[in-house]
């Protein structure tokens, strides 16, 4: 019975926030009777008349190793849930799923060029907060936007948005590389097909996260960092004070990326490159891709990534096109000095660091792991209980009746479109459900999505299952990946609205429209920011995380045994090397654990151009500096900023071109 209960010290004195008035209310006490008789049940978990909850403590005084047991959930409902707050409402619905557009828009962009799937919730925010502060000054509208209204925005911006997560759009791209490279190993699907297939997807996501939402929320306090972050914006923008210096600074860096964007791509008056005149092995710094970007899209990324993350892509980029690169020429393994063809080669061993450190770090969580899979028992158990917490969460009925409606059209498209095998299709189905808490819990704990670890074990699976079957390969992952993915965004949203006192089901319907929006935008939104497949994997386009895929799904369907003797030395090479960074990351010292390269970051620069590694670690070299010297407010805003301005901007340049106007 206690065992979802946290506990404090008995000695401690516990300082409840206020009660809310509507709690005080369903008391039918006296005000003052009232607040003391809620403060002291709060303290001991009683939850009393406030909360019905089916682990309440039923004693007054339960005492365990001198701490006493307080209920998470009563104490949230008598001191932080807003009931008579607005929160999803048609304008936030609307605004959201307009922003959560342009952010895809500006994450296809990004992705493709880094490799890098970027959160939206901080950025949609602040513009949501911006844009209806700009509709009152004109008179548009006469209510400023609430707090709770515009976490209900941003969650429909972060469906919307986030349905360019690695999940799908890695998927997404390395389908259509196979395709368009070998047109007879399938067909691609239209797309009203795949925006299907995203919308189911994606709608599994969010109805897998229903059960364990209160057992990793409510009850175990995962941190969800991304949420809480965005819980701490939401509350600094709209202080009563009226400042917004996070709008100011986001508005200003959107400006300097759009400038550059027409400066270079638009006037032509800024070079797209700067590159020393220094040669290694008779070829300019320039063939090696070695040289400096003028996209400030990639400082906005490497700002928002950790600095040893930022030198350790430096260090592999260097390393791997000024050292590697140029060996691999000498001995006849490349035959010509351009990104696709190294690319070609050092994808391998890059692949198998990311893979190699992926498996390794989940496989250390073991804990998370257990508690996971130990979870998974706790969703059949019959909750009768219909007060209290149970009346306000989504109820856990709406899980199997989603994946009983949703299950049978993935198996479906699955076999239609992929040329899955129907009992394979329906394989997938319960372990994508595993594989989706699991990501979800890894997320809470770590804020970091493991697709990189879950997709090539379902590759991995599915490849002895259906060998041969490329395109099915990929996509099987993506059933994995894209719930998984979906799953822990909708918890993250969730953090936030608990942080706040929003209401969950609210933000399940925002989920669910954010969604539905993005599905229906994301593949026209990629035709649009890139009409021609066949540049994926190329220096304009490198698609890290496609190439990835594409790698370990031929990898996993034909065998390493076709490849080059080389490359399969290669992979052995970087399985070791993410494995031992990944070990001496978890064990070694902390005073020497920031020396230690991220896995990572190694691995994924040496699968984009050397360029891109040197612009990003500029970034966050940049944003390092500021934390160090606590000038790091501005950080996420500006680095926000350069991204959406260049990325928007240049999608305009681009249509722009096509239409023959530039």
């Amino acid at each position: 019975m206690l065992a979802d209960v946290a506990w404090s010290s008995a000695e401690e004195t516990v300082k409840p926030s206020k009660p809310q008035p509507w709690a005080v209310e369903r008391l039918g006490l006296p005000q003052k009777r009232a607040s003391k008789v809620i403060s002291c049940a709060i303290k001991i978990g009683l939850g009393l008349a406030v909360s019905d909850h089916p682990n309440a403590i039923p004693s007054a005084a339960v005492v365990k190793d001198g701490l006493v047991p307080v209920d998470n959930e009563a104490e949230w409902l008598a001191t932080t849930y807003q009931p008579n707050e607005p929160n999803l409402t048609l304008r936030a619905a609307i605004a959201g799923a307009l922003i959560g557009m342009v952010m895809c828009l500006s994450n296809i962009y990004v992705f493709f060029k880094t490799g890098w799937s970027l959160g939206v919730t901080l950025t949609a925010c602040i513009i949501g907060l911006a844009s209806f502060k700009g509709l009152q000054r004109i008179g548009a509208t006469t209510r400023p936007l609430g707090m709770l209204e515009n976490n209900a925005l941003t969650t429909v911006a972060s469906g919307a948005g986030f349905m360019t997560g690695g999940g799908n759009m890695a998927a997404y791209g390395a389908l259509l590389m196979m395709i368009t490279a070998a047109p007879t190993i399938g067909v691609m699907p239209s797309t009203l097909g795949m925006i299907v297939w995203f919308a189911v997807i994606a709608a599994m996501g969010v109805f897998a996260a229903i059960p364990i939402k209160r057992q990793l929320i409510n009850q175990e306090a995962l941190a969800f960092p991304t949420g809480t972050a965005t819980a701490e914006t939401l509350r600094s923008i709209h202080a009563t004070d009226g400042k917004n210096d996070a709008a100011k600074w986001l508005g200003m860096a959107s400006a300097v990326g759009g400038l550059i964007s027409v400066l270079r791509d638009a006037l032509h008056v800024l070079p797209h490159e700067i590159s020393l005149p220094v040669s290694i092995a008779g070829y300019s710094l320039l063939k090696w891709t070695l040289y400096l970007k003028t996209e400030v899209v990639l400082l906005g990324a490497g700002a928002l990534m950790s600095f040893r993350t930022g030198w350790s892509m430096l260090f592999s980029g260097v390393l791997t096109y000024a050292v590697l690169a140029p060996e691999l020429m000498q001995q006849g393994l490349i035959k010509a000095v351009s990104y696709k063809e190294i690319v070609a080669w050092t994808l391998w061993p890059g692949a198998a660091m990311l893979v190699g450190a992926g498996l390794t770090s989940f496989a250390l969580d073991y804990k998370s792991l257990g508690r996971a899979l130990s979870g998974l028992t706790r969703m059949g158990r019959k909750n009768t209980v219909t007060d209290g917490i149970t009346a306000v969460e989504v109820p856990e009925t709406w899980f199997p009746l989603g994946f009983m409606v949703l299950s049978p059209i993935v198996v479906f498209l699955m076999a239609v479109l992929f040329n899955i095998p129907v009992w394979a299709a329906v394989v997938a189905v319960p372990l994508s459900v595993i594989m989706g808490f699991i990501a979800s819990r890894v997320t809470g704990e770590t804020d970091v999505t493991p697709t990189k670890a879950l997709g090539p074990v379902t590759q991995m699976m599915f490849g002895v299952m259906t060998p041969g079957n490329l395109t099915g390969n990929i996509m099987s992952a993506n059933v994995t990946g894209g719930i998984g993915l979906h799953a822990a965004d909708l918890l993250t949203t969730l953090k936030t609205g608990w942080l706040l006192g929003a209401k969950p089901r609210h933000q399940l319907y925002a989920q669910l429209i954010g969604v539905a929006v993005g599905a229906a935008f994301v593949a026209p939104a990629f035709a649009l920011v890139i009409p021609n497949p066949a540049l994926l994997g190329s220096e304009l386009w490198p698609a890290p995380s496609c190439t990835v895929w594409k790698g370990v799904s031929v990898a996993f369907s034909n065998g390493i045994s076709a490849l080059h003797p080389s490359v399969i030395k290669a992979i052995w090479i970087g399985l070791a090397v993410g494995i031992t960074l990944t070990l001496v990351e978890k064990f070694a010292p902390k005073h020497i654990r920031k020396f230690v390269p991220s896995a990572n970051g190694v691995g994924i620069a040496m699968v984009i151009p050397g360029a891109n590694s040197i612009a990003m670690f500029l970034g966050a070299a940049v944003a390092e500096v500021l934390r160090r010297y606590k000038r790091d407010a501005a950080v996420v805003p500006v680095a926000s900023g350069l991204i959406a301005g260049e990325s928007i901007i240049g999608i305009v340049i681009l249509m722009m071109s096509l239409a023959g106007w530039l």
